[in-house]
């Protein structure tokens, strides 16, 4: 089977063995505030503004928003309902999301400031004119949240601009997601689905890690990803263990703002913890073929054992086991592995005990 890959934006492939993408999602945790969407921004760049002389890379490779018309998206009722809590910026929930939400002129100032930091710019348009607008801003690719997985109206008209499909499939099932695939595969051929519960935060034994092997069992032409919710980077480090190529955090510049994302979101050094720990990760897994590493000759030669002669063996003497052991010694002589292959084989010279049973002592 072809290994499955695409571009996902400049220059930016995803699947194959090309490295995990990173995305970090920003989402609404700029709390409406162009300002704070550029720290959040610069902190998914760097760790550290620079006045405080400390510039730590963090290595994300995207960032991401989110981009809602509110009457597009919601019924008047819902818009209308009372809402309260310790995370609402208003009484009603339509309020609450019109403070959320940026305006187009913001999008374009702050698309313009990820890419003056190297950063790809994306948003996930959560209904179809949000999506026209971001396609016009001309995001590389399309993130679709979970809520609009099985929107298939919605996949159908982002699949005319011809652009990689990033596919969260939280609050879905099995079932669901192969059908909205089936159908959503028959117009694009850049699919990436990223296994999600939309949970926050999401304990443990909700994320289902081994969804992603399903999925890829499911889903071959299809690159798969993860969307992380809980809290903490030892899961989301777990993911790309397990494949992941894309993955998904939310991130904040601190976990006790106001707002219901903040807590399952990194913070400026979890997210460079992240990064790191993926970038290693992705060493480790290193070649599938096993094989005698160099550097792992000075402990061969340290530790590694060898047949040796277990007393003074003449010329002439056909190897059994009551001839032969295996120890540690200076001169390596035959592996251990070939030790029953030697039985029977004459010696044309002598040997000293303990002495390395060498080719140039058989007949």
């Amino acid at each position: 089977m072809p290994t499955v890959e695409f571009e996902i934006a400049p220059g930016k492939y995803v699947g194959g063995k090309h490295p995990c993408f990173i995305i970090a999602e920003i989402g609404q945790n700029h709390q409406g505030n162009v300002e704070l969407a550029k720290a959040l921004i610069q902190i998914a760049a760097v760790l550290k503004p620079a006045f405080f002389l400390i510039i730590v890379d963090c290595g994300v490779d995207c960032v991401k928003f989110q981009k809602t018309d509110l009457l597009s998206r919601f019924t008047a009722e819902v818009l209308k309902r009372p809402y309260e809590g310790e995370h609402v910026w208003g009484s009603t929930y339509g309020e609450h999301r019109k403070y959320l939400e940026l305006a187009g002129e913001d999008f374009v100032e702050l698309k313009k400031f990820s890419t003056d930091l190297g950063l790809c710019f994306a948003a996930s348009g959560m209904d179809k004119p949000s999506t026209d607008f971001l396609n016009s801003l001309g995001v590389p690719f399309f993130k679709i949240g979970s809520a609009d997985t099985t929107n298939l109206p919605l996949l159908k008209h982002l699949c005319r601009y011809n652009k990689p499909l990033v596919i969260s499939t939280g609050m879905t099932t099995e079932a669901d997601v192969c059908k909205m695939y089936d159908e959503v595969s028959k117009e694009s051929q850049q699919i990436a689905l990223l296994q999600c519960t939309s949970c926050y935060p999401t304990p443990p034994h909700n994320v289902n890690l081994n969804v992603m092997k399903a999925y890829k069992d499911l889903f071959p032409e299809a690159v798969i990803g993860y969307s992380g919710h809980e809290k903490g980077i030892g899961i989301s480090l777990a993911a790309v263990a397990s494949g992941a190529k894309i993955l998904e955090r939310h991130i904040t510049l601190d976990h006790s703002y106001k707002g219901s994302d903040h807590k399952s979101s990194l913070e400026p050094q979890e997210l460079k913890n992240l990064v790191d720990g993926i970038r290693r990760i992705e060493k480790a897994m290193g070649s599938n073929k096993k094989e005698f590493q160099e550097c792992e000759k000075p402990c061969f030669e340290k530790l590694g054992k060898t047949i040796v002669a277990s007393r003074f063996l003449e010329s002439g003497t056909f190897l059994d086991e009551d001839a032969m052991d295996v120890k540690v010694s200076v001169k390596k002589g035959y592996d251990p592995i070939n030790y029953y292959d030697l039985i029977g084989k004459q010696l044309k010279t002598e040997v000293e005990k303990d002495e390395a049973i060498l080719s140039v002592h058989l007949a």
